[in-house]
């Protein structure tokens, strides 16, 4: 099952065009990465998503409906956390918490006073006393307690420190745990890499890839050190074999996925003292469909 399927979304303010024909689709029960810097159209797509904007071209599925038509329906079965977050000044954080789950149809109230522990929130204090963190505190925990199918969440730990940022991620698989679904807008890699199933690289507005965090790593190289009793002979020339260097029995290099093998048969033959193989990164991922390039707001 789809909780989100976007298609050819095209979305223009005056000349700029921030959705190029956007595709991304996200299953029922996945945490799914939607992952570009800040102007690459995360955000326009998570408003269109909530209805907020209207689409001019493209298809639209949100849990079986249409976003701008079935707003009022849908948005008691999602719940959405911004990046910035802006608060009645004059309520309590317990206050909003409440308001805004009386708007989905009620809050799980074991659910948040689990929440307000472990965010370590002071529901009795009015927002205008709040830090930005603070502020932060108050949407995710009014998000995470709802009982909702779906979750949107953009940018949702700006603010946070590393220790509430952990709780956040705890909090998320727990509730990929329970078969909710999730979509991440983040351009915090390693956030995205501890937690999502899937990724998809948003560039332009248009998404440039899409998938498993495993089934990506062909695009990048991975890297080699190894120790030697022989000097190096013959790796520089084999395909695949890029930034090659020696120091001293050490040897280092970079190597195409699919050449991988073939490396390391040709290393044996060196006689191996000790090696180490280092996997992509999300963030090498991610560099490589942004270096030397400018996004679009």
């Amino acid at each position: 099952m789809t909780a989100i399927r976007v298609s050819g979304v095209v979305k223009d303010f005056g000349t700029t065009r921030a959705l190029d024909h956007l595709d991304l689709t996200v299953s029922d029960g996945e945490v799914h990465g939607f992952l570009g810097p800040n102007g690459s159209g995360k955000t326009t797509t998570i408003r269109i998503l909530l209805g907020l904007l209207r689409r001019d071209a493209g298809e639209v599925d949100l849990l079986g409906g249409d976003p701008w038509r079935d707003a009022a329906a849908l948005h008691r079965r999602l719940a959405y956390v911004p990046g910035e977050v802006d608060l009645w000044p004059n309520l309590t954080g317990g206050e909003v918490i409440d308001l805004l789950g009386r708007l989905r149809g009620g809050l799980n109230e074991t659910r948040r006073k689990d929440l307000l522990e472990r965010f370590d929130l002071d529901p009795t204090k009015r927002c205008h006393t709040y830090s930005k963190g603070n502020r932060q505190k108050v949407a995710v925990v009014a998000a995470f307690a709802s009982d909702v199918e779906l979750y949107l969440l953009d940018e949702p730990t700006s603010g946070l420190d590393p220790l509430m940022e952990t709780v956040f991620q705890d909090v998320v698989r727990e509730l990929r745990t329970e078969g909710r679904t999730i979509l991440l807008s983040s351009h915090i890699l390693s956030e995205a890499e501890a937690l999502c199933d899937r990724i998809t690289i948003i560039r332009s507005g248009r998404a440039v890839e899409t998938g498993s965090f495993d089934e990506m790593r062909h695009l990048t190289r991975t890297t080699v050190t190894a120790v030697t009793s022989h000097s190096v002979d013959g790796l520089a020339g084999l395909p695949g074999v890029h930034d090659l260097s020696q120091d001293g029995q050490e040897i280092r290099f970079t190597v195409d996925q699919a050449e991988l093998n073939h490396a390391l048969q040709r290393l044996v033959a060196l006689d191996v003292q000790s090696i180490t193989s280092t996997p992509p990164t999300l963030e090498e991922l991610f560099l490589r469909h942004y270096n030397g390039s400018e996004p679009v707001d």
